[in-house]
């Protein structure tokens, strides 16, 4: 998502005659997107923004901004603690080119006013970091769900979804130059809804996503992310019905016991969860299912931590994001949820979640020996510039020999062994 925004700050910037810059020494204005969802993000920044400060005393006239989530959450703190000269909220990209010029007349510049309407509609991005075959498409800004946990309803605001017809001329945009694959992008994709004020039409996620996959027939799409309580049967037809679409869903669970989803105000229970999962099985056999797990929310019992773990098998998740809680100022927990799970605790929790969850992987990559995939190849394997490395349909990292493909190619691979983390084939 951050990739995304950049990529919209970029051609904001651009219409100003701002130029990227391929080297930090080159810069006259350093911006930095942030990410508040863990504390472990914040942190990075802290330490980057560090190093841009000790690169200002070679260079005085350098400017340092910080955009983003982490701009909204720490706002002043960052221009008053951390030598930084330009603070711009997820709503306030639009005015960038004002609060740089501000830059010539005053030390600092800052907007952090979040909006109920922005969604930079009629901006076509700048693609800044892609490999030029995946590229990002966001749907929807912005967040309604409110888990006791999380910044971002207080970082990007309450959710709004984009018109159609700029989601489809941004998808066109990257097919014609050359992109394979595309990833349509929110907080909580399948809750888009959009409403024509002439006409009175709907456009809901699955018919969206539907849309999307007619305009752009030679690309593969992907989506996320997904929450449980929103992910609808017809959200599966559609998947179902459509080739390109990718078979693959991330629907972060967050915790498989009832009474720790209730405290999270995650809105559905286990059952609810499993519910769904029955449903991608039936529907669409051959999906992946991927989620997002933590581990030491406030009064989480050892009977609990092992609800999750019995989910996890019941599921038999393909793939997982892994983390300990950890409590972030402003929310609903940090004020009212004691942090009382130590952290030794919460280590060895985890770790037994990420244990358990690289014998799912391994047991699913597993399945696969002997099956042919469609692989969209990205580029050399680490290992090895005779291979090439790639995904499937269904997201799993596949390694192949390199042959006369190179990357952006859909290759026919056979997988013959595995592990964990990747498929390894040979071209058919």
């Amino acid at each position: 998502m951050n990739v995304a925004d950049s990529e919209t700050v970029a051609s904001i910037l651009a219409e100003e005659n701002y130029v990227v810059c391929q080297e930090m020494k080159e810069a006259d204005l350093i911006l930095v997107n942030t990410c508040s969802v863990r504390e472990n993000a914040e942190n990075k920044i802290y330490r980057r923004l560090e190093i841009f400060r000790q690169a200002r005393r070679a260079k005085p006239e350098l400017k340092i901004g910080v955009i983003g989530c982490m701009a909204e959450r720490v706002q002043k703190d960052l221009i008053d603690n951390h030598g930084v000269n330009l603070v711009a909220g997820p709503d306030s990209y639009r005015k960038l080119p004002a609060l740089v010029n501000e830059l010539d007349f005053n030390e600092n510049s800052i907007d952090t006013k979040l909006s109920i309407e922005e969604t930079y509609s009629g901006i076509c991005p700048t693609r800044l970091e892609s490999n030029g075959i995946s590229g990002f498409v966001s749907i929807t800004r912005g967040c309604n769900n409110f888990c006791t946990y999380c910044i971002v309803p207080y970082t990007r605001g309450r959710e709004r979804s984009r018109d159609p017809e700029d989601i489809l001329l941004e998808c066109g945009d990257l097919a014609k130059r050359g992109y394979k694959e595309l990833t349509l992008l929110g907080q909580n994709v399948n809750s888009y809804i959009w409403e024509d004020k002439d006409s009175g039409q709907k456009t809901t996620f699955s018919s969206l996503m539907g849309l999307v996959a007619e305009t752009v027939p030679e690309m593969r799409i992907r989506f996320t992310t997904s929450h449980p309580k929103d992910m609808s049967d017809d959200t599966l037809r559609i998947m179902a019905s459509h080739e390109n679409i990718c078979k693959n869903i991330h629907l972060p669970v967050q915790s498989g016991s009832n009474k720790v989803l209730k405290s999270m105000n995650r809105k559905y229970t286990r059952e609810d969860y499993m519910n769904r999962i029955e449903a991608i099985r039936t529907i669409l056999p051959d999906c992946t299912i991927g989620t997002d797990i933590f581990c030491g929310f406030p009064a989480e019992t050892p009977e609990d931590h092992a609800e999750t773990l019995s989910l996890m098998k019941g599921v038999g998740f393909n793939s997982a994001f892994m983390f300990k809680y950890s409590e972030r100022p402003g929310t609903y927990a940090a004020k009212n949820l004691p942090d009382d799970i130590p952290e030794e605790v919460k280590g060895k929790r985890l770790q037994e979640i990420i244990d358990l969850q690289i014998k799912l992987s391994l047991k699913s990559n597993q399945d696969d020996i002997g099956q042919v995939y469609e692989v969209l190849a990205e580029g050399l394997s680490k290992k090895s510039d005779q291979e090439l490395f790639g995904r499937t349909s269904q997201n799993k990292v596949a390694v192949f020999p390199k042959l006369n493909y190179q990357a952006g190619d859909l290759v026919k691979v056979k997988i013959r062994d595995c592990t964990s983390a990747t498929l390894k084939g040979d071209v058919v």
